[in-house]
């Protein structure tokens, strides 16, 4: 759900308005840019709580993904890696709306590039929402930070992949949120780089519609072992736009661990 509250703020600069979402947060956004939506929420509401731990987020965009899971206190501290300044620059002034800038440390940075170094030593879980869409692929556009968001020019899922693992201590917890029709490649990336998925949400937009997104929790250095949820279906039919008593949960409780409880008389 976004407010928009544009002319409220004194962070907000030209072509930018301030909308309130989720967990009473308010962010700025670029006016006709990519905006916060549902892969944000989804990704921050499916990464586990671990309090006092150290968060680390690659492609941060606006920050929203970290911003959600610092405000639920799941994670002590975030790292923001983004390649884009001024998106660096919006981070920043996101956080500090929100009485977060102490608990935020951004880096301007190639996800390539990524090194422990940067993060001061190994963070416990890694979360991204990277680019969907391989460089060349589609209709490209004229804008360049759209471009940017949207596709693989400025590394592949591998190299997300191999940059969450380079950071993440053994045992550490790898989310990520993607494109269905290109889960093959984002679980070849993963075990490459020695993250073994654990486990999976598929989503759908409705019932008639095919999957949208998928979720997936992926652990350093683990033993095989996959888990699927029941599919998470967002609206009760293509032509009402009314959540499903499952994502209202969702929203109510920050949380998808209710998809992986079992079911009362189900066979183990």
């Amino acid at each position: 759900m976004n407010t928009n509250l544009r002319g409220e703020s004194p962070l907000i600069r030209d072509g930018e308005r301030v909308d309130e979402i989720n967990e009473n947060l308010r962010l700025i956004q670029k006016i006709g840019g990519l905006t916060f939506g549902t892969d944000a929420y989804l990704l921050s509401a499916f990464a586990k709580d671990a309090e006092g731990g150290m968060l680390a987020d690659l492609g941060s965009g606006t920050g929203v993904a970290s911003l959600l899971c610092l405000t639920r206190n799941k994670y002590k501290h975030a790292y923001t890696v983004e390649i884009q300044d001024e998106f660096c620059d919006l981070i920043a002034r996101n956080a500090d709306m929100n009485g977060l800038g102490e608990r935020v440390t951004i880096l301007h940075k190639d996800v390539r590039d990524l090194s422990q170094a940067d993060t001061d030593g190994t963070v416990s879980v890694v979360i991204s929402n990277p680019p969907y869409m391989p460089a060349g692929a589609g209709i490209t556009g004229a804008d360049l930070r759209m471009e940017t968001a949207r596709r693989e020019l400025n590394g592949t899922i591998a190299d997300f992949c191999s940059a969450a693992s380079r950071i993440l201590t053994t045992g550490g917890l790898f989310y990520t949120v993607f494109r269905p029709d290109r889960l093959p490649e984002l679980i070849t990336a993963l075990r490459e780089a020695r993250l073994e998925p654990k486990r999976m949400v598929t989503i759908y937009p409705d019932t008639e519609s095919r999957p949208c997104l998928v979720l997936v929790e992926s652990k350093k250095d683990a033993a095989p072992s996959l888990i699927q949820s029941p599919p998470l279906i967002i609206y009760k039919s293509s032509a009402e736009r009314v959540y499903t008593d499952a994502m209202t949960r969702i929203y109510d409780t920050f949380s998808l661990e209710f998809l992986f409880a079992p079911k009362k008389g189900a066979n183990r």
